[in-house]
Order: C-alpha cells, then sequence, then structure tokens
C-alpha cells in the first residue's frame, strides 16, 4: 500500500530509544480529550474487554464505566506502569514486530490514541488489530495535527487534514473483515501547521471507527 519512501521518517534510530524516557504529558488539548472520552463513552461497552495500542500514562477512558480487562501496550514501561486503568501491559516496537502477543477474537474494542502516525507497516498493524477484535467488536483511531515530527512516517508529515483522513480510512479499507469505517471530524480553525504546534484555538478532532464483520 505504502511505498518504501512513504514509510520512512527523519529520525531513522531504533524507536527504542526515543521511547526510552518517559513523557508524562498529554499529547493533545483538554478539547480533544474530552471529545475523545466522551466517545468511548458513547462506543464502549461496560465489563467488556479493551486493548489501549500505543498506550501511555493515560488512557482516556469514562471514569465511571468498569471494564473487565484493559490490555495496554506501548514503548515505556514507566508510563504503562503509571496508568491506573491498565490491568496489564506489555512492552513491544510494532514496526520491527507487528504481531500482538494476544490471542484471537479477544477484544471488543481496540483504541489507538494520537499514534497512528508513527506505523510504518500499517497492512500488518491492522490486520492484527482485526484479527484479535471478536466478531462485532469495534477499533477507535483518534488523531489530531500534533506529533513527533521526526517519528511520524513521511506520508503523514507530508500530508494534510484531508490526505490524513483518506490515509487511514484506507488502513481499515486494506483488511479484509472490517466495516467500512465511520468518520467522525471536528476539523480545525487555523492552519494545520500552527495546529500542530499547539498555538491557539483548539485541536482538531479526527476518529475512525470501523467494526469487524
Amino acid at each position: 500500500m505504502l511505498s518504501p519512501e512513504q514509510r520512512s521518517k527523519l529520525d531513522r534510530a531504533e524507536d527504542t530509544f526515543f521511547y526510552t524516557f518517559p513523557r508524562f504529558v498529554t499529547h493533545a488539548d483538554k478539547y480533544f480529550l474530552a471529545r475523545l472520552t466522551n466517545l468511548y463513552r458513547e462506543r464502549l461497552e461496560p465489563n467488556s474487554r479493551i486493548f489501549d495500542m500505543m498506550s501511555s500514562w493515560v488512557s482516556h477512558l469514562p471514569e465511571e464505566i468498569e471494564f473487565a480487562h484493559v490490555e495496554g501496550h506501548g514503548m515505556n514501561e514507566e508510563e504503562l506502569a503509571k496508568n491506573p486503568r491498565l490491568d496489564r501491559y506489555f512492552i513491544q516496537d510494532i514496526n520491527e514486530n507487528p504481531k500482538f502477543p494476544l490471542p484471537d477474537n479477544e477484544f471488543a474494542a481496540v483504541l489507538n490514541c494520537v499514534s497512528v502516525q508513527y506505523i510504518q507497516y500499517p497492512e500488518a498493524i491492522f490486520t492484527e488489530i482485526q484479527r484479535i477484535l471478536k466478531p462485532g467488536g469495534i477499533a477507535i483511531i483518534s488523531f489530531s495535527n500534533r506529533m513527533f515530527y521526526e517519528k511520524a512516517i513521511a506520508v503523514w508529515r507530508e500530508g494534510t487534514e484531508n490526505s490524513r483522513l483518506d490515509l487511514v480510512q484506507s488502513y481499515f479499507q486494506s483488511v479484509p473483515g472490517f466495516s467500512d469505517p465511520e468518520i467522525i471530524a471536528h476539523r480545525s480553525e487555523l492552519g494545520s501547521f500552527l495546529q500542530m504546534l499547539g498555538m491557539g484555538g483548539s485541536d482538531p478532532f479526527y476518529a475512525a471507527i470501523a467494526s469487524k464483520q
């Protein structure tokens, strides 16, 4: 789907080096996060099993909803260990090894918050998402304009809001067994470069949601 050039990153060092030190910050503003938590509130089933992919020290899940199990994944153990919503977690560089150590048909939902821009092999990762979801389970991919610029793939760095939205839709569409993705878009009022830097206004909010058929 993507060419080698489109998958490339400015920082070509191993991702494990970049994520050696924890970053106890959020990577979107409070308006984005409020929309995300409300979306989770509307779409996630209580007492279900959730996989929070590329997570950190906070999962933005509604505090009032209890889940049967929340599995976390990330690159920094200090961040994941501090996340109070995770029942278990594992460390894995999915750009080096895209195979999740998780069973088939295990989760009611797979979540990915503001991290899809770092995935170099989305075909493999979205195949894994489809594999571990239960039939009827949903994947929610949310993103904005902020990023670690040196670690985002070229097709994302060089894109626009519209092209990034199309790109995430194409990731779902490349894998047999997903429904057509539903799109939620609250676009930015300012230019994307200023939004990426967090200067003024509120962050744009995008989410692509698809279910396993």
